[in-house]
């Protein structure tokens, strides 16, 4: 049998020791469980959690497995004896087809959800925190970490968080606990003070609160995941594949992608990837000087401002669009060196249009390796877009009534979506309009009522014009 890899027995040694500790109180009154029971359910949870996480990717290496017989042996002497090697877990199907296990949450974590719900306790949080230490623990185990195990623990991560939040949990209320590990410090930048490093869930909760984004939101959870088992792999001292974390995201403007990018930022510094977690955007203009030897120097300047931080370079296919005399590609040959030269300080994003930022990558070596993962951002629908309208009015105290509803829904189905739409940018120039002829209808009103001031009704939309598509993008 190989080596066991320690971490899932440590990680389940403290999802069963730290939740027994800390359910003392409410063990028998409100769980009416004895203590004994108490711990045989934890073991139960830890043995079928850690069978799921494995059992993700349908692949069960002779590592994973030594590793659950180490972590679980104690628990469930009789199924895993002394002399129990890989080969028996796999033959007896201990682990098969225990993925299943994480469509729903155990009895168990509904007790304590229930239990918070009551009383205004966060016992559910601390179950969820050391869940998820196994699920990041059990899915690090081999070298390579599948899109299944990340796509598997994102889906169960989510699945908690929002039974707790059905029940009302505050994830912030006080739970006494011992011991666990310490949660990583900030790293203040000595120029200025940072804001306060945020939750990873908290970031996660911003990013599912975008309208739309379905595909984006999880690329990026599987982007954040992935960072957080290769951290957890190297905290333990096991090789990391090292992969980068620069990106491309393509899509059409007013899509979501400086929003995006500035979350990624920060999940970025909470996960320890960078210790500023600010973004800094540019284009062409910012990085392509006029004049030979300058246009190096300027990109130069552009990455020291986002430095231990994320660069964001718009339209990043600009750059190769000019003559002999151009110097973009200068730029190019510049950003690719300090993309490799920086790549332990500073996060790159490149975004445009699909097809441009395609032939940009083909057209430059090297571009290819280091940017190896693209998001796209496909356009709004015309549901999420009347969101995206609603959320601007709402914000600004307007309100759309039926009929300006109607309205808004049939200008955004007479638009054409092709190479440039506007998407959100549309939406605010829609609404900026609607409030125009809002104010022109009012001005003939005698005595309009509150009601009347905040109301957008269909004539303040308008008829259906198809807007006018503009050929420069703009990452947001």
């Amino acid at each position: 049998m190989p080596q066991p890899d320690m971490g899932l027995a440590d990680a389940v040694d403290a999802f069963v020791e730290q939740l027994e500790s800390t359910l003392e109180p409410i063990v028998t009154s409100t769980l009416q469980r004895s203590p004994e029971q108490l711990r045989k359910d934890l073991a139960l949870d830890a043995f079928n959690l850690s069978a799921a996480f494995i059992d993700c990717d349908d692949s069960h290496s002779d590592a994973e497995l030594a590793a659950f017989i180490v972590a679980l042996r104690q628990h469930f002497p009789d199924l895993l004896a002394d002399d129990t090697t890989p080969t028996d877990v796999r033959s007896a199907g201990i682990i098969t087809g225990k993925r299943e296990w994480l469509n729903q949450p155990s009895g168990l974590f509904n007790s304590l959800v229930a239990a918070d719900q009551s009383a205004g306790t966060a016992y559910s949080s601390v179950y969820y925190e050391h869940a998820l230490r196994m699920a990041h623990t059990a899915i690090s185990i081999d070298d390579y970490t599948s899109r299944f195990e990340l796509s598997g623990v994102e889906k169960f991560r989510s699945m908690l968080l929002r039974s707790m939040k059905s029940g009302g949990v505050n994830s912030g209320a006080s739970v006494a606990t011992t011991g666990g590990p310490a949660a990583a410090a900030a790293v203040a930048a000595p120029e200025e003070e940072l804001p306060p490093e945020r939750p990873l869930d908290d970031l996660l909760d911003e990013l599912d609160q975008l309208i739309g984004l379905d595909a984006v939101k999880e690329e990026v959870k599987l982007v954040a995941a992935l960072l957080k088992v290769q951290k957890l792999r190297e905290h333990r001292g096991l090789p990391v594949i090292e992969s980068s974390r620069h990106l491309i995201f393509v899509g059409n403007p007013g899509t979501g992608k400086t929003t995006v990018a500035r979350l990624l930022a920060q999940i970025y510094r909470t996960l320890n990837v960078v210790d500023k977690g600010h973004l800094i955007e540019t284009d062409r203009g910012g990085l392509v000087a006029g004049f030979v030897g300058q246009t190096a120097m300027k990109v130069s300047e552009v990455f020291d401002r986002a430095e231990q931080g994320v660069l964001l370079i718009d339209e990043a296919y600009s750059l190769t669009r000019g003559g002999e005399k151009d110097f973009g590609r200068e730029a190019i040959d510049a950003v690719v060196k300090l993309v490799e030269d920086r790549r332990d300080r500073v996060v790159v994003i490149l975004a445009g249009y699909p097809d441009e930022m395609e032939d940009l990558v083909e057209a430059n070596p090297g571009m290819a390796s280091r940017f190896p993962r693209t998001i796209s951002f496909d356009d709004y629908n015309d549901d999420e877009l009347l969101q995206i309208f609603e959320l601007i009015a709402n914000k600004q105290e307007y309100h759309l009534d039926d009929s300006g509803e109607a309205a808004v829904l049939d200008w955004f189905a007479a638009q054409h979506r092709g190479h440039g739409f506007g998407n959100g940018r549309s939406a605010r120039n829609l609404f900026e309009a609607s409030v125009a002829r809002h104010a022109t209808r009012l001005v003939k009103v005698e005595d309009p009522t509150d009601h009347d001031l905040i109301t957008l009704i269909d004539t303040d939309i308008g008829p259906p014009v198809v807007e006018e598509i503009e050929e420069s993008d703009e990452a947001e």
